[in-house]
């Protein structure tokens, strides 16, 4: 009885110390969750401001032929995924349900590896796709919780880059969607070619120097980047947030295993208790 109760009270104690970290990394996780908010806030007027500015340059410039390459419908051969996910685990199904989804696209859209490109922002996609055998073009990992728009453009202008000079046709952004602290929704959307830039209403009159085509070889792919950066942005919060309910729900288990083992304790030492007690009655019977 004596060899159970330790072991009861070993397990309570480690319990109570799993208790305390689960409940720190939630606690820090909601403090970065709120900073990451701000950050993909702050990232959507820049990008909205860009995006109106475009639309204005291609409705002017539809009347003179103006074109693009990042603007260009072209036949699908193959297909570029820039997939973003976290370096940390601890977030609940964040990263495995994204990444699931990709691999179930991946074999429904393609025969072979020879029809897609796959760009890697975040150690626990790399290591995922590594484990099965699928090629990965290009990889950043090791951002900070707080990414700047630095970090990720090294990757971003390559997988634009690589789309203009058509060594793939489409590219999609994989990534999770923030919603709330309980909800991240798994997400391929599609960025490239950027076909979607429309204006409504009255067209501005833009004075271009050098040219309408040199305005668009420096916006457009900064408009591309921009959004690329919007959705990194967005998948640190959805990671805060998953991660912060993941903690949580952890630390309520751990209370109620805490609950749970002092019950057991409290009665084994209960008996242990009677026992003796018994004992010391039926020794005190024998002697009289």
């Amino acid at each position: 009885m004596a060899q159970n109760m330790r072991d009861i009270k070993r397990k309570l104690k480690s319990i109570q110390n799993m208790r305390q970290i689960t409940k720190a990394m939630e606690m820090v996780a909601a403090a970065r969750l709120r900073k990451s908010q701000q950050l993909a806030e702050a990232a959507r007027p820049y990008a909205d401001k860009i995006r109106e500015v475009l639309g204005h340059v291609v409705a002017a410039g539809r009347d003179t032929g103006l074109n693009h390459p990042m603007l260009e419908t072209r036949p699908i051969d193959r297909t570029g995924y820039l997939v973003i996910t976290s370096d940390r685990g601890l977030a609940g199904g964040l990263n495995a349900n994204l990444l699931r989804k990709l691999v179930k696209t991946i074999q429904e859209r393609h025969s072979s590896p020879d029809e897609y490109r796959i760009f890697v922002i975040g150690r626990q996609g790399r290591d995922f796709l590594r484990r099965r055998g699928i090629p990965i073009t290009a990889e950043i990992i090791g951002l900070d919780d707080s990414p700047e728009y630095a970090d990720i453009k090294p990757i971003a202008s390559k997988a634009i880059q690589s789309f203009v000079d058509g060594e793939y046709d489409e590219l999609y952004l994989v990534y999770n969607v923030f919603k709330n602290a309980l909800v991240q929704v798994p997400t391929i959307k599609r960025l490239l070619p950027l076909d979607a830039i429309e204006h409504e209403g009255p067209v501005l009159e833009y004075i271009y120097e050098p040219s309408a085509e040199a305005v668009l070889d420096v916006l457009l792919p900064k408009y591309a980047e921009t959004l690329i950066y919007s959705a990194v942005l967005e998948n640190k919060a959805s990671e805060f947030g998953a991660r912060m309910t993941a903690m949580g729900n952890a630390t309520k288990n751990a209370d109620k295993l805490i609950q749970t083992n002092t019950l057991a304790f409290n009665r084994a030492r209960q008996a242990a208790i009677t026992q003796e007690i018994s004992e010391i009655v039926g020794g005190a019977n024998a002697l009289g």
